[in-house]
């Protein structure tokens, strides 16, 4: 697949590009020393996994990137989606896109469901219709929490940075958790890294989009007195809790079977 930009036209802006399909080359400042995690492989399936660079074209025309995300198009949910959480209190707009390269649409900077043609709509990705009515939320990856900006967080607000959850943990101990995270960060952090993920459960809702089996998350704080401090993050556990545990644990839970079953990692050894 070759490069691609979603954009789609709100009042707030003459034209938004949401979801540039490449690699993640123009968007390596989210990661820590610009080195993503891992990016998982599908020897089956060259194009299953779809390196996303988030972004937004402002109003003199000029793209603005906003985060990295790796997408499944299998699962048709992210597997991971990478930024620097700067918090402030911004409001949310529960605005939702698509993107709609990964569908077989035909131009560059196109709007919407439309410029998809018809009979491959959803192949590759969730809809807005696969969440109706399925009891699930649209659980943010790249949370509208940890944004500092109107832009930033109109740019969340993607099907590309979404998975199905469980409503009672996603308005419950999950946003708890971002909650808490973005105060913690804030406080400490010059710089903070944060990558939040899920992994697929068997369970799936509309045309095959998988429900996130587990919620994971971990930062790395360069701290206000230049040393680096870490941790990670996962749940629901059988309590419907979300542990907190070292980057190393993580990644190892992380690579074993009922999750990735892969050798992953978030930072690479860097924090």
């Amino acid at each position: 697949m070759g490069l691609r930009c979603e954009v789609f036209v709100l009042l707030l802006f003459p034209l938004l590009s949401q979801g540039e399909v490449t690699s993640f080359v123009k968007c390596s400042q989210f990661f820590l020393n610009h080195v993503p995690p891992t990016v998982l492989s599908d020897h089956t399936n060259n194009n299953r996994y779809q390196q996303i660079c988030q972004c937004l074209l402002d109003n003199n025309n000029k793209l603005q990137y906003y985060y990295a995300t790796l997408y499944d198009t299998n699962n048709k949910i992210p597997v991971y989606s990478a930024y620097e959480l700067q918090h402030a209190d911004t409001e949310r707009k529960d605005y939702w896109y698509i993107e709609p390269q990964l569908d077989g649409g035909s131009h560059l900077c196109m709007s919407g469901l439309n410029q998809i043609p018809s009979n491959s709509r959803g192949d590759h990705q969730a809809l807005n219709q696969d969440y109706e009515r399925s009891g699930y939320d649209k659980g943010h990856l790249y949370p509208v929490h940890h944004t500092s900006t109107h832009s930033s967080m109109l740019a969340t607000s993607t099907l590309t940075n979404a998975a199905p959850q469980d409503p009672g943990f996603n308005r419950g101990q999950w946003r708890v958790h971002e909650e808490d995270l973005a105060e913690l960060l804030n406080n400490t952090c010059s710089e903070a890294y944060v990558v939040t993920g899920v992994v697929p459960g068997d369970t799936q809702i509309g045309d095959g989009v998988k429900v996130a089996k587990y919620y994971w998350s971990a930062y790395c704080c360069v701290t206000k007195s230049h040393t680096t401090e870490s941790a990670g993050y996962v749940g629901p556990d059988n309590n419907g809790k979300v542990q907190t545990l070292t980057v190393k644990d993580l990644e190892t839970r992380l690579s074993g079977p009922g999750y990735y079953g892969s050798p992953f990692y978030v930072f690479q050894g860097r924090c």
